[in-house]
C-alpha cells in the first residue's frame, strides 16, 4: 500500500445564508486515527463529505491538501451513516461491490475471510433483508475495509452494534487500518477517547482540539487515564467545550 498522506482541513461552509460551521481547521495525522466528535446538525458529516468530494450541498470556502500534493481522488474509502447494502446481492456480493463496479478481479477468499473475522461467516449468502441492523453495519465496515485505500473515512460505523460487538469491530478495525489516515465520526467520547490519536471537538462556535493521554491505542477501556479522557471530552460536549 502507497503511503497514507497527512491531510489538512481548513475552511467554512454555508447552506445559503446559514453558516453550517465557523473557519476550522482539521489535521489528519499520516497513518493515524484522527477523531471528530460534536453535537448533531454541526457539520461533521459534512467534513467528511467534503474530503471524499461528495455531494454535500453546502458551499466551502477553504481547502484540503493532502500533504504529497497529489490529488485524493481514487485514494479514498468511505463509510456513510447508513449501510447502503444493495438489496439484490448477498453479502460477499456487497463487500466485494467495488472491485466489480471498477471491472477489477475480485478476491473472494479475501472476502470470505474478512466476512468470517467480522462474525458473518455463516450469513455470507444472506441478502440484507435477512440480517439485523448491526449485522449490515458490520457487512458495511467489511466493504470499507476491502477497499484498502490510505485515507479512510468513518461515519458512526459502530453505532448500530451493541457494546461488546462495538468493542470487537473497534479493534478489528484498527487492526485492518493501520497505516491508514482515518477520520472517524463518532457521538461517543468513549470511543474516542480508546481509537483516537487526535481529538477534535466540532459546534457552532467552531473547533477545539482535545489532546489524549499518552497511551498507545487502542486504550485499555479501564485505564484510568483512559477513562478521565472520556469523561473529560464528555463535559466538553455537555457544556459547549
Amino acid at each position: 500500500m502507497e503511503q497514507a498522506p497527512a491531510i489538512a482541513f481548513t475552511g467554512t461552509a454555508r447552506f445559503d445564508a446559514h453558516q453550517l460551521f465557523p473557519p476550522v481547521s482539521l489535521e489528519i495525522d499520516s497513518g493515524g486515527w484522527s477523531c471528530l466528535l460534536g453535537p448533531s446538525g454541526c457539520g461533521k458529516s459534512t467534513i467528511l463529505r467534503l474530503i471524499a468530494a461528495l455531494e454535500t450541498g453546502v458551499t466551502f470556502e477553504g481547502h484540503i491538501r493532502p500533504s504529497d500534493g497529489r490529488q485524493l481522488e481514487g485514494r479514498v474509502a468511505f463509510m456513510a451513516q447508513t449501510d447502503l447494502l444493495l438489496p439484490w446481492l448477498d453479502v460477499i456480493g456487497n463487500v466485494t461491490l467495488g472491485a466489480r463496479l471498477r471491472g477489477e478481479a475480485v478476491d473472494e477468499d479475501a472476502a470470505r475471510a474478512l466476512v468470517a473475522r467480522l462474525g458473518l461467516g455463516a450469513h455470507a449468502e444472506k441478502r440484507p433483508a435477512q440480517l439485523s441492523g448491526g449485522q449490515r453495519q458490520r457487512v458495511a465496515l467489511a466493504r470499507t475495509l476491502m477497499e484498502d485505500r490510505p485515507v479512510v473515512l468513518l461515519d458512526e460505523p459502530f453505532s448500530a452494534l451493541d457494546a461488546r460487538m462495538r468493542a470487537e469491530m473497534q479493534e478489528l478495525a484498527a487492526e485492518h487500518l493501520s497505516g491508514r489516515s482515518v477520520l472517524l465520526v463518532t457521538h461517543d467520547p468513549g470511543e474516542a477517547a480508546r481509537l483516537g490519536d487526535r481529538v477534535f471537538l466540532l459546534d457552532e462556535g467552531g473547533m477545539t482540539e482535545a489532546v489524549p493521554p499518552d497511551l498507545p491505542t487502542i486504550r485499555p477501556v479501564d485505564d484510568p487515564e483512559t477513562l478521565a479522557f472520556q469523561a473529560r471530552l464528555l463535559r466538553a460536549l455537555r457544556e459547549g467545550r
